[in-house]
This record gives structure tokens, C-alpha cells and sequence, in this order.
């Protein structure tokens, strides 16, 4: 059994610790945790890093097309890897929920989101694990895109740390006892 983590965000240092960024720091920090180093793979515009965790292979990954094209880099790779969509987790930022709510869910629509709509489009399917973590909505007066690709509000910094922190405890019990079904009734409570 293999299983793919992908994180949404937009690369170059622009977008680092952007709200819509939440995907690749959480990438970020598990792969810095189990000390993985990242390649870029040009091919299918990804950084990619892998490891054995409970006897498989897990892919980490942040596709490198930017966030409206995340599902060409996320198609490739299962295709590569010779996965199912049943091994795929995707984790990105919700602006529908409150500024660190976590929610996993095992299917479901794009709700508006881009990155989300790019993937359902490429793998043709909308059943897939996901963990969305809550951004918030955008301040009076803000546009959404300057919400999303704004760096959280130093009140908001700490709270994202310690979401993160609960999505990768969420990541690693889902990887030990491979059941999406039991990690939902932990985490969604």
C-alpha cells in the first residue's frame, strides 16, 4: 500500500505563509518532522519527498502549478505511482470555515475552491480524502484574493501553529491505522 498527501498552495516566496498556503506548510512541517528533503520534479511540477511510515511508502508532495492547476500535478502522480484516488489526501485551506477549524471529509464538491475544482476535474472523480482548514472570511471591505494570498493576522499565527499541529497529528493516526472513516469521528468533533 502507497499513499499520496498532497498540500495546496502557490509556489515562490510570494505566497509563503499565505492563507491559501496552509496545504504546502503543513507539507512543509511533517516532512521537516521526519526530516525528508524535497526534490522538484520538473516533469510533473512537483516537490515530492517519500518515506516509509508503518511499513509504506507515503508520498508528500506540493504541486509547483500554482493552485488553479493543482489537479494536472496530482493526476501525474497517481498515474505514475500506479495509485487509486482511495490513496490520495488532500489538504488546503477553507474560506467557508473560521480561522482554525479543522474538518475531514472522505468526498465532496469544490465548494468554490479552484485547486479542489482542478483536481476533480483531472482524476474525473470527487471522492477523495480531504482536510480543509479553516482561513476565514475576508475583512470588510477586503477582496477574497487579497484574503487568501495575505499572510495571516498575527493574532490568527498561533492559532494556525497549533491547527497545524492537530491536521498533523490527524495525518500521521489516519497513515498508522488506515481508516479515514475512524480519524473523521476523532478530529471532526
Amino acid at each position: 500500500m502507497t499513499k499520496l498527501v498532497v498540500g495546496l498552495g502557490n509556489p515562490g516566496d510570494k505566497y509563503v505563509e499565505t492563507r491559501h498556503n496552509v496545504g504546502f506548510m503543513l507539507i512543509d512541517k511533517m516532512c521537516k518532522e521526519l526530516d525528508l528533503k524535497f526534490t522538484v520534479d520538473k516533469i510533473f511540477q512537483v516537490e515530492i519527498a517519500s518515506t516509509f511510515l508503518n511499513g509504506e511508502k507515503v508520498y508528500f508532495a506540493k504541486p509547483l502549478t500554482f493552485m488553479n492547476e493543482s489537479g494536472r500535478a496530482v493526476h501525474a502522480l497517481l498515474s505514475y505511482y500506479g495509485l487509486d484516488i482511495d490513496d490520495l489526501l488532500v489538504i488546503y485551506d477553507d474560506l467557508d470555515m473560521a480561522v482554525g477549524k479543522i474538518r475531514l471529509r472522505s468526498k465532496g464538491s469544490a465548494g468554490g475552491h479552484n485547486g479542489i475544482k482542478s483536481i476533480i476535474k483531472h482524476i474525473d472523480s470527487q471522492d477523495f480524502k480531504r482536510i480543509k482548514i479553516g482561513i476565514g472570511r475576508p475583512k470588510e471591505g477586503m477582496s477574497v484574493i487579497h484574503h487568501v494570498l495575505g499572510k495571516f493576522d498575527k493574532d490568527d499565527v498561533i492559532l494556525i501553529l497549533n491547527t497545524l499541529d492537530k491536521v498533523d497529528s490527524a495525518v500521521k493516526d489516519y497513515l498508522q491505522i488506515q481508516n479515514f472513516e475512524q480519524t473523521m469521528q476523532k478530529y471532526n468533533g
